[in-house]
């Protein structure tokens, strides 16, 4: 494929994504070389009883027998309504090249269930992660929680609102640092018909925002957000920014002037990285004493 016509099907496919919200990125996946210094270490692993409550995880694939490595948990986006975890391949094998052992997890959608059940999944997840990651060398004390757009706002918000994580028998002092990309931190669900779908029983209830939820035991976060996104307005990511600021949090933010909403996760992938230095943000976050 010649550079332009790469050009040519990368940006329309780009475009694509942005219209429809973050659709399922298969194509995207399907076609663009994963990182070699990573390898997928083990497939649909039931974290819980529906057959949405399955993980992939990823490892470098030089690493040393013995050594816990920093474990990374990554929630995609896509709306609360679509996505799977096989299409993020390319973030999950981009995340464990930095050197952490990272786990993608499904979890259940809209229609089928609404706030908070799709949390729960994810603490669920979370849970079996702490329980388990030593077996595949990750490290059960240095969990980062991380994610795109949706997946951002529920890597956040279970950070933030421990509650979820401690109902599902993970440990939130084991939390170490908070990832969003391109997340909604501060909204009114009745504002957009996808949050009216996705929080139908609890548009009137305060404590679906994350940014509430900021304390002194906030962990250390990095933010990441896109100038142009019309998806997820940038204002959320200020907004959390200044209340990590106004607890005296340490807090990280980074924007991009003419980076869109898609563009900052397809940012994670060796095709695209040139788009946003994103990555080699998290590599210095997650090797931080």
């Amino acid at each position: 494929m010649s550079f332009s016509i790469e050009k040519k099907v990368i940006g329309a496919f780009v475009a694509l994504i942005s219209l429809t919200g973050c659709s399922p990125l298969g194509f995207f996946n399907a076609v663009v070389p994963y990182d070699q210094g990573s390898e997928q270490v083990a497939q649909d692993i039931a974290y819980g009883d529906d057959p949405r409550h399955r993980l992939d995880i990823y490892a470098p694939s030089d690493r040393a027998q013995g050594k816990k490595l920093p474990t990374i948990v990554f929630f995609y986006g896509g709306s609360w309504k679509t996505g799977q975890k096989n299409h993020y391949e390319f973030a999950g094998r981009a995340l464990a090249a930095l050197g952490a052992v990272v786990v993608v997890a499904d979890y259940r959608l809209v229609p089928d269930v609404r706030f908070p059940d799709f949390i729960k999944d994810n603490a669920a997840a979370v849970a079996w992660t702490q329980q388990q990651i030593d077996q595949y060398g990750g490290d059960p004390k240095r969990v980062y929680l991380a994610g795109h757009s949706a997946g951002a706002y529920n890597a956040l918000l279970l950070g933030l609102d421990t509650r979820y994580l401690k109902d599902a028998g993970a440990v939130p002092g084991d939390i170490v640092g908070l990832i969003g990309i391109s997340g909604p931190y501060d909204f009114d669900p009745k504002e957009y018909k996808v949050t009216r779908d996705a929080f139908a029983g609890s548009l009137d209830d305060p404590d679906v925002s994350p940014v509430k939820f900021v304390s002194g035991d906030t962990p250390p976060t990095l933010l990441f957000h896109g100038e142009d996104d019309r998806t997820v307005l940038p204002k959320n990511t200020r907004v959390l920014a200044a209340a990590l600021t106004e607890a005296q949090r340490p807090a990280e933010t980074h924007f991009y002037p003419d980076l869109s909403h898609a563009d900052t996760v397809l940012a994670l992938s060796t095709l695209l990285r040139g788009k946003a230095p994103i990555l080699d943000e998290i590599k210095r976050f997650i090797q931080s004493p």
